[in-house]
């Protein structure tokens, strides 16, 4: 589990999901596809999506059929984000 704010800890669901979008901060994605990009099952998928919602990393954009997952326009949050990820994985 990693923090990204006081007393907020992230899975390595939660921090796969994070790097997929941070990655790729124009895409909109469902749980279905952003299960297939990190490889895990579902409903685990959309859970983690959703605990990010409440953090303000992903804004979710619901329909009546499905809803889509974005990356959040909040600098802040986007460079705490980039400090986290470069502390995981140095180049």
């Amino acid at each position: 589990m990693v923090s990204i704010n006081e007393g907020t800890l992230l899975s390595e669901l939660h921090l796969k999901i994070i790097k997929f979008f941070h990655e790729n901060q124009a895409s909109i994605d469902t749980p279905r596809g952003v299960s297939t990009w990190v490889r895990e099952e579902r409903p685990k998928v959309k859970q983690a999506l959703e605990d990010l919602v409440v953090l303000k990393i992903l804004s979710a954009h619901r329909s009546t059929s499905t809803t889509g997952y974005s990356y959040t326009t909040n600098k802040k949050i986007i460079s705490k984000i980039e400090k986290l990820l470069k502390k995981r994985n140095p180049s």
